[in-house]
């Protein structure tokens, strides 16, 4: 048996977790309609990436298009993408990363991004 009864204490870890799981539940939400851009090219590739992580928006000037070197668009649309993931991926340890402390996190939360 638990000194001072258990009850009570168990009751407020449960509804601590419960909390804390609705709040992962907004920031995921929340993550999810957020929007960030990454570019390339001082701007003339331009991603438009979720906080999540899926792109959902792509912009190519008409300056970064050249039929005789397709190889520099592609790095271009590439270093763009990569650059809004990077954008989105301090979104999310913006929003996630003190929720993983407040769980006793830290160093990594199988299946969350941090």
């Amino acid at each position: 048996m638990i000194p001072g009864g258990g009850q009570p204490n168990m009751q407020q870890l449960l509804k601590q977790a419960q909390k804390m799981q609705q709040d992962l539940a907004d920031a995921q939400a929340e993550l999810a309609e957020a929007k960030v851009e990454g570019t390339a090219g001082g701007g003339l590739v331009k991603a438009t990436v979720s906080g999540a992580g899926e792109l959902v928006g792509l912009v190519i000037a008409p300056d970064a298009v050249d039929p005789d070197d397709t190889e520099t668009l592609a790095d271009l649309i590439l270093a763009a993408v990569r650059d809004g993931n990077a954008a989105a991926q301090a979104l999310q340890q913006q929003k996630l990363g003190p929720l993983a402390q407040g769980l006793g996190g830290g160093g990594g939360i199988p299946g969350l991004p941090f």
